[in-house]
């Protein structure tokens, strides 16, 4: 009797053993499972986060509206003059003080130096123009470089190279900041003295910087063709402090004869309208505007075109019709 009490007993108690090792068992997988899912979710929330990085900063910094208004930039400012613009300190003469005007300075800038400088304004207003269009393009492929991780990287991809994604974007940050600051016209880098010997005792300062003149543009709706003449008129898209000097062309496109081929020539315009008369009726003409050439410009190499077609005397019409089966 007692032995089987005893067996009784050391069986209760391996029973009670085993329940809680089991309830020992369990609650190390819940902890573990518990874990394991703080660090998951620790793990999506990183993910998200630096995901949530690189999609604002293509929304914002580098959007494609953004990059279209950059292009419609660029091509602006190929179509625009470049200029050397002088800019002079004070002058002291004897007790007086008095601002020179950049007339009377190109007086006395020796103006083979100043020629040369010229050209120096000219390659760098080039090599400005394509820079700007080679930093565009590396922002456009950057964006797309940034677009194709989103897309292709799942979290852990996309956290393991993460390092590589946080320098892309500071790359393109950088990229920008000097698009944006190519944008405007720098100073001229001045190697030797432009001012001859004027034989006083303070040789004036001379700062030169490269300024930019909005290009001129036919005004589409103003312009139209008669019977022999146009009424060509244009614009600026910038408010100008002071009148400016014109360049118009015009050419007969498809001259039939010898004759026809005078019907061309070279205006000067000091307004932005002119009409130019005696032309044949019934053709097309090709028009050109442009700033007229001053002694500063350095860059100049697009100008508007406009082609319009003159209309048929009312007795020619009658007759083409009267002449038709």
């Amino acid at each position: 009797m007692l032995l089987l009490l005893l067996s009784c007993t050391a069986t209760m108690s391996f029973g009670t053993m085993d329940v809680y090792l089991n309830e020992i068992e369990n609650n190390l997988q819940s902890i573990l499972y518990n874990e394991e899912e703080d660090q998951e979710n620790e793990t999506w929330k990183m993910y998200m986060e630096r995901k949530n990085i690189v999609l604002e900063f293509l929304h914002s910094d580098l959007s494609l509206h953004l990059l279209k208004r950059h292009h419609k930039r660029i091509e602006l400012l190929k179509k625009c003059s470049y200029y050397i613009e002088i800019l002079p300190k004070h002058l002291a003469l004897g007790d007086q003080n008095h601002l020179m005007l950049p007339t009377t300075m190109l007086q006395l800038i020796d103006p083979w130096r100043f020629q040369r400088m010229k050209k120096v304004g000219t390659v760098q207003t080039k090599i400005q123009l394509l820079l700007l269009t080679d930093l565009l393009e590396q922002l456009e492929q950057g964006r797309e470089e940034l677009v194709h991780f989103l897309e292709t990287y799942d979290m852990v991809t996309f956290l393991a190279r993460w390092d590589l994604v946080k320098q892309k974007l500071s790359n393109l940050s950088e990229l920008m900041d000097n698009f944006l600051a190519m944008l405007v016209p720098g100073r001229l880098y001045v190697k030797h003295r432009l001012v001859s010997d004027v034989g006083a005792t303070k040789i004036p300062h001379i700062r030169l910087v490269l300024s930019t003149k909005m290009p001129v543009m036919f005004d589409r709706k103003e312009s139209m063709a008669h019977e022999d003449w146009v009424s060509l008129k244009w614009f600026i898209t910038s408010q100008q402090s002071q009148p400016e000097q014109y360049e118009l062309r015009f050419k007969l496109l498809e001259p039939r004869t010898q004759q026809e081929r005078i019907q061309c020539g070279i205006m000067p315009v000091t307004s932005n309208m002119c009409e130019i008369r005696n032309l044949l009726s019934d053709r097309s003409y090709r028009f050109t505007v442009k700033r007229a050439e001053t002694y500063t410009l350095v860059y100049e190499q697009w100008r508007d075109a406009i082609t319009l077609k003159t209309k048929p005397y009312p007795d020619e019409d009658m007759e083409s019709t009267m002449g038709e089966p």
